[in-house]
């Protein structure tokens, strides 16, 4: 569970914590894990992750892929803005 990982560092060094995660995802230090990751910048999630789960009000969204979604249509869901039309 990643919690925040990047908040407050630099570009350099997020790019290392981005290739960190890619190795254990993939197994490169043995067996390949599951990263649950929980971020507030969306280009993180968006470029990271396969699934993302949106949470509004205490409810959790189900997950979606992460393909094909925007920065606009998460923060919809976060604000719950997707849903009044």
């Amino acid at each position: 569970l990643l919690d925040e990982p990047t908040r407050g560092i630099d570009v350099g060094s997020k790019a290392q914590i981005y290739a960190l995660i890619d190795q254990v995802v993939s197994g490169a230090f043995g067996q390949a894990k599951a990263v649950l990751l929980v971020s507030s910048y969306l280009p993180e999630l968006l470029g990271l992750c396969d699934r993302i789960a949106v949470m509004q009000r205490g409810r959790l969204q189900p997950p979606r892929p992460a393909a094909g979604l925007t920065e606009h249509e998460l923060m919809l869901d976060a604000t719950g803005a997707a849903g009044r039309a």
